[in-house]
């Protein structure tokens, strides 16, 4: 990696700073102006890089410094775009052979209520998270929660926040169940069986939570028709399940076994799906597939979000403003900060947080292995405080438009944060006067 720069009180560092606040504020305030979030992010990420680009040749500095660093920066912003382009991909070809109205109707029709299928799909999300990772999982199942009742706010709000928190709670305990906890393994700061002993506090606190939100969901059950047709999963919809699994698993022994990449073995699942609507398309019958328009339906503007945000980021990381971040640990202790990292994670996406962390490499003390635990799971749980902080937050607000937004997640925060103070709580008993979990180095 390059040398870093201390830019942060040159008036190119201050502009950035300016810029990204500014980015920030539209992006919170998305349902005020109406604007969509990928704009001012997308905007404040490569307007930031524009301007050191600018700086560097005004001052005639070495541009291969920056150079190196941008193509670092998008070698780990397209490991993210094509990964969620592929999830995005097939759940979109899920939703098209009906294997999501399917699956409301088997919900819907047992008359279950909406109390019922809050707490099923609550827990649907936080055990296929550590599996299929939080953002897929939020996105599928807020599917699910659009097919059961698109219109009752008083249910769509509630059962967002918990999967949302559901899913992020989840991916925390499995090193693939987040794109932070990934990080977290890759680097070597914790065994794959260590991040197993987050379990218990990754479920209790979102329990809290959800029995907190679960109050307030209404009584009754979802519309249904006694004479409403039974819906079946469409030609080629289970094999399309299948391959899905397969893509995951793909990408996973790709990161694992095979040294690339998890965005490497999504795409080798993609080139899979089309193949198979190939196959199903040479078929003599009524099924004719476009995979090409699949893709053209997923939530664009959900991957440009997660574009802008990782370059402004990057940006402010270029600068040298991350460096205030490995004096805290000196200053203020491991544990205190690590907390703060999960506050920090709901303002900014929790992915740059994790990234800053890892990149200051701070000294966590005489227990670092279990330091290093408390804070994937602050990052990955503390994303949930504000409904942008996480990948799962992001997602959803995509696919609920207007439903689930910064101000209707803002309501039931308080619920997220008591949920949260439980699973430090958990953390610290079991970790740091239990001794259970982490080995001390």
């Amino acid at each position: 990696m390059h040398e870093q720069l201390h830019l942060t009180t040159t008036w190119i560092g201050i502009l950035s700073l300016i810029i990204f606040v500014v980015g920030y504020y539209f992006i919170a305030a998305e349902d005020k102006y109406h604007i969509n979030k990928a704009k001012p992010a997308l905007l404040a990420g490569t307007s930031i890089f524009m301007l050191i680009g600018l700086y560097f040749s005004l001052n005639g500095m070495d541009g291969h410094i920056l150079e190196s660093a941008v193509e670092h920066l998008i070698v780990e912003i397209a490991g993210i775009f094509f990964f969620l382009l592929v999830a995005m991909t097939y759940i979109e070809a899920m939703i098209d052979r009906k294997v999501f109205s399917a699956l409301r109707y088997n919900l819907v029709s047992k008359g279950y209520t909406y109390k019922k299928l809050f707490w099923i799909t609550g827990l649907l999300a936080f055990f296929i998270s550590p599996v299929a990772d939080n953002l897929t999982t939020a996105l599928i199942l807020s599917t699910v929660l659009l097919t059961i009742d698109k219109e009752n706010k008083a249910f769509l709000v509630p059962g967002a926040v918990n999967l949302v928190v559901a899913a992020n709670a989840g991916g925390a305990w499995s090193p693939f169940g987040d794109i932070t906890t990934l990080m977290v393994w890759i680097d070597g700061k914790g065994s794959f069986t260590e991040f197993l002993f987050l379990f218990p506090a990754a479920i209790t606190g979102w329990f809290v939570t959800a029995w907190l939100l679960s109050r307030v969901v209404p009584e009754g059950m979802p519309p249904f028709h006694a004479d409403e047709e039974k819906i079946e999963i469409e030609e080629g919809g289970k094999v399309i399940i299948g391959l899905f699994a397969v893509t995951i698993a793909m990408a996973v022994l790709s990161h694992q076994v095979m040294h690339l990449p998890a965005m490497w073995g999504m795409m080798f699942g993609l080139a899979l799906l089309k193949m198979y609507v190939y196959k199903l398309n040479r078929n003599p019958g009524p099924t004719h597939l476009n995979a090409f328009s699949w893709i053209a339906k997923i939530e664009n503007d959900t991957l440009l979000f997660f574009f802008g945000i990782l370059a402004a980021v990057g940006g402010l990381h270029f600068l040298g403003y991350l460096e205030y971040f490995t004096e805290l640990y000196e200053s203020a202790g491991a544990t205190v900060v690590n907390i703060g990292v999960g506050f920090l994670s709901a303002i900014v996406d929790n992915v740059p947080v994790m990234s800053a962390v890892l990149k200051a490499d701070p000294n966590m003390g005489a227990d670092a292995q279990s330091q290093w635990m408390l804070v994937t799971m602050t990052a990955g749980i503390g994303g949930s405080m504000i409904s942008f902080g996480s990948a799962a937050g992001v997602g959803v607000m995509g696919k609920m438009h207007g439903i689930y937004t910064f101000s209707s997640h803002i309501k039931l925060a308080w619920t997220v944060l008591v949920g949260y103070i439980v699973s430090i709580t958990i953390w610290y008993v079991q970790f740091e006067m239990l001794h259970i979990g982490a080995h001390h180095m």
